[in-house]
């Protein structure tokens, strides 16, 4: 049959089998940089969010080239779990989070690292493997690029994909200068957060990604209060025992951040919130995306609501949660 075939195509070099049928599509962000996998995986870094649909795709044809052209950030791994190209930063997060015990049930779980093909990935848990055609949504979490940006202003840095992402957004936002150079310094990631609710709420919608229907990411401009309820109400079709569902879970996962050593003594940049449910019920939030989460300094720790200053390494991570939490009980 049709999945037979597929799966002697695609899966046949790794000697696995699986019992679901999802065709891959992608959220957000940075195409080709992707595995296509045909599993309940998820799929996220910084501003990917590559998701797994459960349509059957018998009759659908099949994108072989992408699939061996550009072998990505992602492989399988062993059955209930993805290979994320190994990150330092992230691994060593994973690790701590697993081994705190208010933290572990709110992140994926961590299994090892090992080596693909002479690559270095993190095994980690397949979030989406208890899910039907799930809804997705990624949510950035408090001020994103604080490190970066003190850093960049030691040594500033032209980014022509940078200047591409700005231009996309707002054609009329590059100065002269920036036009003619067709680049621009990191000062692009700051104003990426003042054009969005980072620097009022505390996060941002990265994209929305609804059952069977096609992604949406038009939330670079979400900003106003107004606009996020609208976003969240969309994604929860008015579904208020999703809704509730949600707020308990968010709220569970800030008594345990609240009561965290580890939460208190990293510095959360770039992070997200990964929020599923499914037509059953079934609704979830997991904290994901922690290559640039850092240790800080032994003796030093952060509230994570503080208002950032230069130096202090405030995130915000906890002011955003405040709101969220907070406009998911006005909805």
């Amino acid at each position: 049959n049709s999945w037979s075939k597929i799966r002697m195509v695609i899966w046949s070099p790794f000697m696995q089998s699986f019992k679901k049928k999802y065709p891959w599509v992608q959220l957000a962000g940075h195409a080709g940089k992707i595995l296509i996998v045909y599993k309940s995986y998820f799929v996220c870094d910084l501003s990917i969010l590559t998701v797994l649909a459960s349509n059957v795709i018998a009759g659908e044809s099949i994108k072989h080239s992408f699939f061996f052209q550009h072998p990505g950030n992602f492989q399988p791994g062993e059955e209930g779990c993805i290979l994320k190209r190994y990150v330092e930063r992230e691994a060593n997060c994973l690790k701590g989070l697993a081994a705190d015990m208010t933290l572990r049930n709110f992140a994926p779980r961590f299994h090892g690292i090992v080596d693909n093909n002479g690559e270095k990935y993190t095994q980690m848990e397949d979030l989406l493997l208890p899910f039907d055609s799930p809804s997705l949504m990624d949510c950035k979490m408090g001020i994103r690029y604080v490190a970066v940006l003190t850093k960049a202003k030691v040594k500033p840095q032209l980014r022509h994909d940078m200047y591409v992402k700005m231009t996309e957004i707002s054609p009329d936002e590059p100065t002269k200068e920036e036009r003619a150079q067709n680049a621009v310094t990191p000062r692009y990631m700051q104003w990426r957060e003042q054009v969005s609710s980072t620097s009022n709420l505390g996060f941002r919608i990265e994209g929305i990604k609804k059952g069977d229907k096609d992604p949406s990411k038009d939330y670079k401009l979400t900003k106003t209060k107004e606009q996020v309820v609208s976003a969240f109400k969309y994604f929860i079709n008015n579904n208020v025992d999703v809704l509730e569902k949600y707020i308990e879970r968010l709220i569970d996962m800030r008594v345990a951040l609240e009561g965290s050593t580890f939460f208190h003594q990293h510095e959360v940049i770039g992070s997200s919130l990964l929020f599923v449910h499914d037509s059953t019920g079934l609704a979830k939030v997991w904290m994901i995306d922690f290559g640039k989460t850092s240790r800080l300094p032994d003796g030093q720790t952060l509230d994570h609501r503080s208002e950032w200053k230069e130096g202090n390494r405030e995130d915000g991570y906890l002011f955003g949660m405040d709101n969220m939490i907070n406009i998911m009980h006005e909805i």
